[in-house]
């Protein structure tokens, strides 16, 4: 009998440690200054590609996801230490990445590199080029051995060309169209540079189970379309 209630206990337990995983909460972790990817709309809210993205693999996972903004600087950092549980901030797949936490499969292919400069004689490999910090832009600039300025924040690498302390910005073509669009000063030059695997979520390499399930929802996304779609309404790149 006591076993009988033993058992019946462990069932319980076990249920009910099922259904608090199955309802618990996923803080995912983003930049909020990185449009149209991530950034904070008018009502303090994160929005963007990334946020439309997010919201509809947590659907699809059957999980509960909040969001959680962080600079980039110590965005993994702070994923390792657990300040929330994934990392959905256009960030490329690398093997430096990789050697500290795990990534799904990719949700975009390689976005194209750009330069966004004041001229378009500007040379890179001569010039004083800006970079965000800890950027795969910045590491390509670094082991080409050019003249490198970085910035925490990618809008002070375009106001660092605006004010003249740099000759060029390189980032992401789809970050830095607007800036060429809308100041007729910015011009986007014609070299471009493919850096990096595609962009996939960071997820703690402990964390395997989730990994697997968001793996599982950006396939169903591809597989289904819905993907390519919200790459093209956001204007991001390439579709699969």
């Amino acid at each position: 009998m006591n076993k009988l209630i033993l058992t019946t206990a462990a069932l319980a337990l076990s249920a009910g440690m099922a259904l608090a995983e199955s309802h618990s909460v996923v803080r995912m972790g983003t930049e909020g200054a990185y449009a149209p990817w991530n950034f904070i709309n008018d009502a303090g809210e994160v929005d963007g590609f990334e946020r439309e993205l997010g919201d509809e693999l947590c659907a699809r996972a059957e999980l509960t996801c909040e969001w959680v903004t962080n600079d980039w600087a110590s965005i993994i950092p702070n994923l390792v230490s657990g300040n929330y549980d994934t990392i959905i901030a256009g960030m490329s797949i690398n093997d430096k990445r990789d050697e500290v936490i795990d990534f799904t499969q990719n949700y975009t292919l390689p976005d194209p590199s750009a330069y966004l400069a004041l001229s378009a004689d500007v040379d890179p490999a001569s010039g004083v080029i800006a970079a965000q910090s800890t950027t795969i832009q910045s590491s390509f600039i670094a082991e080409k051995g050019w003249t490198l300025v970085e910035f925490a924040t990618p809008e002070e690498t375009v106001a660092a060309v605006k004010n003249g302390e740099a000759d060029a910005v390189l980032a992401d073509k789809s970050y830095l169209t607007p800036f060429a669009e809308d100041d007729p000063d910015l011009v986007l030059l014609e070299q471009e540079e493919l850096i990096g695997g595609g962009v996939g979520m960071g997820i703690r390499e402990s964390d395997g189970e989730l990994r697997e399930k968001f793996n599982a929802a950006i396939q169903s996304m591809k597989d289904d379309g819905s993907l390519n779609a919200l790459i093209v309404k956001w204007e991001i790149g390439a579709t699969f």
